[in-house]
């Protein structure tokens, strides 16, 4: 396809078809969202044995449980015998097994076989071998990340490593502790938005000035432009008279223990491909999951995570959380109102990205390579 040549300090985007193709989507599917790690759910959400949630990745509804012994375990969401949901509520709690609701096989809390109607009968029956399929699964910052791929690759170098690359250590990330803090709030969005509009979305901020007001008054760097992701280490700076990552910039809560001088008064975002973000200030960790389901709908649950001691005191962590709840509203109804557009006759081929957006382009190289097709 031959396209008009654009000014030398713009570069194109994806076309549109890459937000509204079902097909591409179902390409991101198989590509994607089944070959990578991918964030499924909070490790102290399972906080007992026999606790389950089912995570849609990819083609796939996976189960994950915590076992008789603590650990926790995923599988495949589908029974070995007629291929019936084994769990069909998202979450929940069983006491010792899990079992098919429509034939009764059984299995334990580590995939394996234990019973089933007549099982007895079939001694040739190997119960580990007729078990639940399992799937990989990592702990990282108080998260279980799962991968369906049959090789999983290292998750050092795709997952830990996109902290590596955006920070420059990954002792930065460490020092936050995330795996210890406790959740003081939760919010599920369902956007009626591409998922890759929402990643490009958080990667920029040319956006800002024009939309986030209560952002851009607590960072006020964002109003020129930079996203905190543009150069590696940096850490957008709190206003002089902010004096906490709060809606009207009042006080937050005390510095997390081993958070470094250097991070004090600072934000940073981490996007770990691909449907993470990480945002840390110095009091508190917003973390963002996305969950794609279609071409033009994802659902995205986001946390707000903090020092145990925050949570057990009851303390009120409304202003620390209306800060990103309104960034996330106003970045989502953004998306939204992209995501008509990408249908649209003037933007078959795509539009373009401004020098401050330019990084923007590494994901769209990233997006290509993985799905194995030229965009141009």
């Amino acid at each position: 396809m031959t396209t008009t040549p654009v000014a030398p300090s713009l570069v194109s985007t994806l076309p549109g078809r890459y937000y509204t193709d079902p097909g591409l989507f179902r390409l991101e599917q198989e590509r994607i969202f089944e070959t990578m790690w991918f964030c499924a759910v909070r490790s102290a959400d399972l906080g007992r044995p026999g606790a389950f949630r089912t995570v849609q990745i990819g083609r796939e509804s996976v189960l994950i449980t915590r076992s008789r012994t603590g650990e926790l375990r995923a599988f495949l969401n589908t029974c070995r015998h007629r291929g019936a949901r084994i769990c069909t509520e998202e979450s929940g709690e069983v006491r010792r097994n899990l079992q098919c609701p429509y034939h009764a096989w059984t299995y334990d809390l580590d995939g394996k076989l234990v019973a089933a109607p007549n099982l007895t009968k079939m001694p040739d029956v190997d119960r580990a071998r007729y078990g639940l399929v399992k799937v990989a699964l990592r702990e990282w910052l108080g998260y279980a990340w799962v991968c369906l791929a049959d090789a999983p690759p290292s998750f050092e170098e795709t997952v830990i490593g996109a902290a590596v690359e955006r920070l420059g250590d990954v002792a930065a990330i460490d020092q936050y502790r995330t795996e210890e803090l406790a959740l003081g709030k939760r919010i599920t969005y369902d956007v009626k938005s591409n998922w890759k509009l929402i990643v490009e979305n958080f990667m920029e901020c040319y956006h800002c000035a024009t939309i986030h007001p209560e952002l851009t008054e607590v960072l006020p760097e964002f109003a020129d432009g930079y996203a905190a992701q543009y150069y590696v280490g940096h850490g957008a700076e709190f206003g002089d008279d902010v004096l906490g990552f709060t809606v009207d910039g009042s006080e937050g809560f005390e510095r997390l223990p081993e958070v470094a001088d250097g991070q004090d008064r600072r934000y940073y975002a981490i996007t770990v491909k691909p449907t993470v973000f990480v945002n840390l200030v110095p009091d508190h960790v917003i973390l963002h999951r996305m969950f794609p389901v279609s071409e033009d709908r994802t659902i995205v649950e986001c946390d707000w995570l903090y020092a145990p001691q925050v949570v057990e005191s009851g303390a009120d962590v409304s202003k620390s959380v209306e800060l990103f709840h309104r960034v996330n509203l106003q970045d989502f109804e953004a998306c939204e109102r992209t995501q008509p557009a990408m249908s649209s006759r003037a933007y078959r081929d795509g539009g373009v990205l401004v020098p401050t957006e330019h990084h923007i382009t590494i994901f769209h190289e990233w997006l290509t390579r993985q799905l194995g097709v030229d965009h141009v």
